[in-house]
């Protein structure tokens, strides 16, 4: 690991001004550590934030809001998520491991870099860790990585079981920057496709910092559920996640929201699905329909084919598991 110098602003103005490009932020530093040690990442400063931003969880007139600082297990245990916004706790849950929960932060969480073995092994090229140098999975294993939204210049996943659910429930992402005023970023828009700069995993600016996750309010906190499939139960990261909540009326479906984790460079909604279920009975039938829906945009690679199958089944039972909630 590079010697780095430790540094604690004491507001975000101090913490924003000083994010130079060899500097890195640190809050619960659950993946920048593991990033350092690889020597992937090797700034000379860390910026210790921790006491700059906010770990409280408050209702707004809108919804609910999240600091940034707020650690992954106390959201998943907080009384206003469980009762309000119940898929965002069942998501975290099935993510890393109860000692990692207590450390990341909420913020942190949603700017985690990609665990495709190709970035984190600095002998083979990779475009995401130095661009312009190839991408090594292209030709190499496949078995983790994209069905859908990947270019020859990526085709690695986004790792976070979080971001599924916020991106199901439509959140914000609360940014603040030097002149210390506050804008949103719909988390539609936060996380990136590869397209010709795989090494820019999101829309965050460079001379800003998250402050907040704002979630609006919405119908979805009886029927959902979060289901996760990987090769063991515990601290493994998706080969095929799905965020599912249904808004009913009886056997009615009035809304439907279906995301996913483990196929895309991002959160990836399934627009098209949602639209189908919309008006359509809540019944095996049309949870089927749905996921034909959403394997037909698919477009595995050599290796990953199993997927696709994977994900179909894993849609309708989530769909499935909505109803049992």
């Amino acid at each position: 690991m590079r010697p780095f110098t430790l540094q604690k602003p004491t507001t975000i103005g101090q913490a924003v001004s000083g994010k130079k490009e060899s500097a890195q932020f640190l809050a619960g530093g659950t993946n920048l550590l593991d990033l350092m040690k690889k020597h992937i990442s090797q700034p000379d400063r860390l910026l210790d934030i921790n006491s700059v931003l906010s770990e409280k969880i408050e209702s707004t007139a809108g919804g609910i809001r999240i600091g940034a600082n707020v650690r992954n297990s106390a959201a998943a245990a907080n009384e206003l998520i469980l009762s309000k916004f119940p898929l965002v706790s069942h998501a975290i849950l099935k993510g890393a491991s109860p000692q990692i929960r207590n450390m990341a932060s909420m913020a942190g969480n949603l700017l985690q870099r990609t665990r495709c073995p190709y970035f984190y092994d600095t002998s083979l090229p990779c475009n995401k860790r130095k661009a312009g140098s190839g991408c090594g999975a292209l030709k190499g294993e496949t078995r983790m990585a994209a069905i859908v939204g990947h270019n020859p210049q990526c085709v690695a996943v986004h790792p976070s079981d979080l971001c599924i659910a916020l991106s199901a429930l439509d959140a914000r992402v609360i940014i603040n920057g030097k002149d210390n005023k506050e804008t949103s970023i719909p988390f539609k828009d936060f996380h990136k496709l590869p397209g010709t700069n795989p090494e820019k995993d999101n829309n965050l600016p460079a001379n800003a910092i998250i402050t907040a996750i704002e979630i609006p309010s919405n119908p979805f906190n009886k029927n959902c559920s979060y289901l996760k499939l990987r090769d063991r139960e515990s601290y493994a990261f998706a080969l095929v996640s799905v965020a599912a909540a249904l808004q009913l009326n009886g056997n009615r479906i009035v809304e439907a929201r279906l995301a996913s984790g483990g196929v895309a460079h991002k959160p990836w909604r399934w627009y098209e699905a949602e639209k189908f279920l919309k008006g359509k009975t809540a019944d095996l039938s049309n949870f089927k329909q749905a996921a034909e829906i959403i394997a037909r945009e698919t477009h595995p690679l050599n290796g990953n084919e199993f997927k696709v199958p994977m994900l179909k089944g894993a849609i309708e039972v989530a769909l499935q598991n909505c109803l049992t909630a």
